[in-house]
């Protein structure tokens, strides 16, 4: 790893491990229910239920699978949304509602969708493509095949939307914005790293790969 990443890239992935492992033990003592989290879903199905569903804030983009994400990433998406370190005004009003148990018994609910597993080798990136996921060194968060994160608090990006996948990777690079952008030192030293273009080469590939999300649509919207 010393020889593929520069220092930054290198210094930018311990923090990262670190900080998540501060994540993880936070939540550790909060245990999620599926049938509770079932029963609060309903200000979620009606974006997160709809196979296709767009999104029309900061741009027009679908919105993010989450079935099959890991409970504590979908926690920790939550409360970043409380807190404000994710600017969304729509998720923010939303996540400013809930207690921990409510992410908590939302995230056990999504997760519990998961009924696949990845491939441990995800199909070869271009060359072009392949240099820059190198330069973020995102596959040692994101794990090998962008399926199985070394941190449970961490995405699972293999065939995520690339649209969102793109705004999401720019909204780290935003600064400044009320409304708009995350607040992540991490990944905003990473994301910054690219151009437009680049991010949306990146989100591509990512969208192209056989992953573990997927849309589990509710029996209103069949």
């Amino acid at each position: 790893m010393n020889q593929l990443f520069p220092l930054s890239v290198r210094s930018l992935v311990t923090a990262a491990t670190v900080a998540a492992a501060a994540l993880t033990a936070q939540a550790q003592d909060l245990s999620g229910n599926v049938e509770a989290g079932k029963s609060k879903a309903e200000m979620c199905i009606g974006c997160h239920g709809i196979p296709g569903y767009q999104n029309s804030f900061p741009e027009i983009h679908k919105v993010p699978m989450i079935s099959g994400q890991s409970e504590k990433y979908i926690s920790a998406s939550l409360a970043a949304y409380k807190k404000g370190d994710r600017k969304h005004p729509t998720m923010r009003g939303i996540a400013a509602s809930l207690s921990d148990q409510d992410m908590a018994d939302l995230a056990a609910f999504y997760a519990s969708h998961a009924d696949k597993t990845a491939a441990e080798t995800p199909r070869t990136a271009s060359v072009e493509v392949a240099a820059l996921i190198e330069k973020g060194a995102c596959a040692s968060c994101h794990g090998v095949n962008f399926s199985k994160p070394i941190d449970p608090s961490y995405p699972k990006l293999g065939g995520q939307h690339a649209d969102y996948l793109f705004v999401a990777l720019k909204s780290y690079t935003v600064e400044g914005n009320n409304v708009v952008g995350r607040s992540n030192g991490i990944m905003a030293g990473i994301a910054k790293q690219y151009s437009p273009a680049e991010m949306r080469a990146i989100a591509k590939y990512l969208a192209s790969l056989d992953g573990e999300l997927k849309v589990v649509p509710q029996s209103r919207f069949r």
